[in-house]
């Protein structure tokens, strides 16, 4: 059955209407001490006849010529793709040319396919030139999700990022600069108590620098086999409560410049606060004013990713 998946899988809660279309397996960074995704994946790239292979069966899926008939009566064809989003983790680093005939293949398979959208880390981002980026924006590369975390030069090599802030900066304006939508996303908490305010401040000068599309929020749960993990076993970080989280987001808030949109997307987050900036900064601040005014009781536990 296509499309075929290496297990586990990760997209973004934004992509949950997206076909996935494997492309990569694990991370090629795979070492930031917070994350437990792809322990157990050696990074490769997918070979491209089995992508290719994919791309084809998903088309014949959704046409109802493979899988029992599930054409106008099912999945309503190919024609019902919108968007693709492209796993697994950091898929920005195969090649430009291998990026470019996997664009070009489901260009021809969904002829109303709206977005196609991957992971990509700074550090990749910066191996492509901007006229590479440019050519696969044109190929239909639309949106990238890059992980940034933080813009706080001690909490990145503190987490194993392998960026610093002003590579971060340089990766982001260079994809948008392309005319690819970006999505950055700001890790709360990742600071400990002991760096909240420097996590805040200088990942809302960061933000600020490049204007992405979107700033995703996630608050950090901690994974205990991670090294982050062990590190807070070992009384070496400690992990902000809700009230200080909350405080944390307000500074960093308060500290953006520029238009973006703010999205609180994902069921980690003790506040579900959404807005465009600049108009809706300061109607974002009175909500958060509001929420440091809560008993933490009220905030509940939150879920892990893991869960889900």
């Amino acid at each position: 059955m296509f499309p075929r998946y290496q297990q586990p899988v990760y997209r973004p809660p934004s992509e949950a209407g997206s076909l996935l279309i494997q492309a990569t397996y694990g991370c090629p960074h795979n070492q930031c001490a917070f994350c437990g995704m792809y322990k157990d994946t050696q990074f490769a790239a997918r070979p491209m006849e089995e992508v290719l292979e994919d791309i084809d069966g998903a088309a014949q899926l959704y046409d109802g010529t493979v899988g029992g008939g599930a054409g106008a009566g099912g999945r309503g064809g190919p024609g019902q793709v919108r968007t693709i989003f492209l796993p697994d983790g950091n898929t920005i680093a195969l090649s430009t040319a291998k990026l470019l005939t996997i664009l070009e293949r489901v260009r021809q398979r969904f002829p109303n396919l709206e977005r196609v959208t991957t992971y990509g880390g700074a550090k990749f981002v910066l191996k492509k030139s901007l006229e590479d980026l440019k050519r696969l924006r044109q190929a239909g590369l639309a949106r990238l999700h890059m992980g940034m975390e933080s813009g706080d030069p001690v909490t990145l090599e503190r987490i194993r990022k392998g960026t610093t802030p002003e590579q971060i900066i340089e990766a982001g304006q260079r994809v948008r600069q392309a005319g690819i939508e970006l999505s950055e996303y700001y890790l709360v908490g990742l600071g400990g108590t002991d760096r909240w305010e420097p996590h805040a401040v200088e990942s809302a000068r960061v933000l600020s620098a490049i204007e992405p599309d979107f700033v995703r929020l996630r608050t950090l749960i901690i994974v205990p086999t991670t090294p982050l993990g062990q590190m807070a076993a070992a009384g070496e970080f400690t992990l902000p409560g809700p009230r200080q989280a909350l405080q944390e987001v307000r500074t960093m808030v308060a500290g953006l410049e520029g238009s973006m949109l703010l999205l609180s997307d994902h069921v980690s987050n003790y506040v579900n606060l959404n807005g465009q900036l600049p108009d809706d900064k300061e109607r974002m601040l009175e909500m958060l004013d509001r929420a440091l005014e809560m008993d933490e009781s009220d905030f509940g536990q939150q879920i892990p990713w893991w869960s889900l």
